[in-house]
């Protein structure tokens, strides 16, 4: 299982900064990602299934959609540890439990193991 952080605000997709802006806060994510899938020591491969959990960090009301946008490039920063390519995989997204500070939670499912 690996753990990701909770997304900076920003990268809401209902955020109005300017996507010029957000170059620094994008890269910074990806970067945390990466060194959290690298220290869980799992390897993904290209055509497994994700299974994701938002455990967000308040009680407020928030779209699995937004949420999904969010971790857009936590994701690549995963992709990037296992070297592999994120076209192949599928996700299965839902919510749990509020966790303080929140957490992104990412179990995986090689091909094999899921049905469709």
């Amino acid at each position: 299982m690996i753990e990701l952080p909770w997304p900076p605000n920003q990268l809401s997709p209902n955020n109005r900064a300017k996507h010029l802006h957000l170059t620094g806060v994008r890269n910074a994510y990806k970067s945390a990602c990466f060194y959290a899938a690298k220290a869980a020591g799992d390897k993904i491969s290209g055509n497994a299934l994700l299974c994701i959990t938002f455990h967000p960090p308040d009680n407020r009301k928030r779209d699995l959609d937004n949420m999904l946008s969010a971790i857009k490039y936590g994701l690549d920063g995963v992709a990037l540890a296992s070297g592999v390519d994120d076209y192949g995989w599928s996700l299965s997204i839902r919510r749990g439990e509020k966790i303080k500070g929140g957490l992104v939670k990412i179990e995986t499912k090689e091909a094999d193991d899921w049905s469709a």
